[in-house]
């Protein structure tokens, strides 16, 4: 059996296979043809607002590929018209990465100064993605950071590093973004004068991943609060993406959805968005509703892509600024 691939544009909307996010994905994207596509669409006009409130309960089978054809996603997000703050960047060579020229970069609120003590929010990009993928015109952090604070929340700073496409854990291969992010990346950080004693985390599809996997392992003691957009998470080994994971072990040790490290993400403040026309949709719900106390977040009209994102950064940003303060 063929196994789902990756995005091969970090904001691309990927296919339900790549996605196979639900518990019937990789056969739904196998058998759904232009014909079913068509009878969706002709089952929607005719029952009209009826058909789209079934949709939105999720009793018609295969929702999220159906709400992608159907254009269901809500309206697209847009990063603010806003200069952004001063911005220190640079490269490290990894230890943990095997040796890798690993890329990153601060973004500072308008106002400050590159090296103020500011708390930190560090950002974990989506697979195929980089440092530089969280700011500027992809994700835009920089100017819905300076909307934040020009709209009241204290100020804090945003940082992003290369994690490669490893899915932020330790690897086989010896590749370690994980051990990256906690023994080196960190200590850059402090030594940028940041505040680095208890941390914001957020990420979006792969990178929602590793900020909750990252946010289970150090606890409340080192990460105030973690916010993830449209978790890249798979039910069982078989079905996650090709190269997500080492074996069936691998996946077991990283698993958010095992009660233990569901347990451990619990004492964390967390927030979880994702869309609904995303095929990781149900297992986003199948987390929240496993995490106890509830992670806050809603789940709305919107695709995997850039788009959604740029839409809910904000209240994002708002979550983790408010406990980061």
């Amino acid at each position: 059996m063929t196994r789902p691939t990756h995005d091969r544009d970090p904001s691309a909307d990927p296919s339900p296979a790549e996605l196979d996010g639900d518990p019937t994905g990789r056969a739904r994207a196998r058998l759904v043809t232009r014909r079913s596509l068509l009878v969706a669409a002709g089952a929607a006009v005719v029952i009209g607002a009826g058909g789209v409130a079934a949709s939105a309960a999720g009793v018609i089978p295969g929702r999220s590929f159906v709400e992608r054809k159907l254009g269901l996603v809500g309206a697209a997000g847009e990063i603010p018209d806003l200069a952004p703050g001063p911005a220190a960047t640079g490269t490290f060579l990894s230890a943990a990465r095997r040796g890798a020229d690993t890329g990153w970069t601060i973004s500072y609120p308008p106002g400050s100064s590159v090296g103020d003590r500011l708390p930190v929010i560090v950002s974990l990009h989506g697979y195929g993605g980089d440092h530089r993928t969280s700011f500027g015109d992809r994700l835009g952090l920089d100017r819905f950071q300076a909307q934040a604070v020009s709209q009241g929340t204290a100020g804090f700073a945003v940082a992003s590093v290369d994690g490669g496409d490893a899915y932020w854990h330790p690897r086989v291969s010896g590749e370690d973004p994980r051990g990256m992010l906690v023994e080196e990346f960190l200590p850059l950080l402090a030594d940028q004068g940041l505040d680095t004693s208890r941390l914001g985390l957020l990420g979006w599809s792969m990178g929602a991943f590793g900020a909750l996997l990252l946010a289970s392992d150090l606890g409340p003691a080192r990460v105030a609060a973690v916010g993830a957009m449209s978790v890249a998470l798979w039910p069982t080994a078989d079905r996650a993406a090709s190269g997500a994971f080492d074996d069936a072990d691998d996946f077991a040790r990283n698993d958010l959805l095992d009660p233990s490290r569901a347990r451990a993400l619990g004492t964390v403040a967390a927030r979880i968005d994702c869309g609904t026309a995303d095929a990781f949709c149900p297992n986003n719900r199948r987390l929240v509703d496993t995490v106890t106390p509830r992670p806050t977040g809603v789940f709305t009209s919107g695709a995997h892509d850039m788009a959604y994102w740029r839409r809910v950064v904000p209240d994002q940003l708002a979550f983790l600024g408010a406990r980061l303060g």
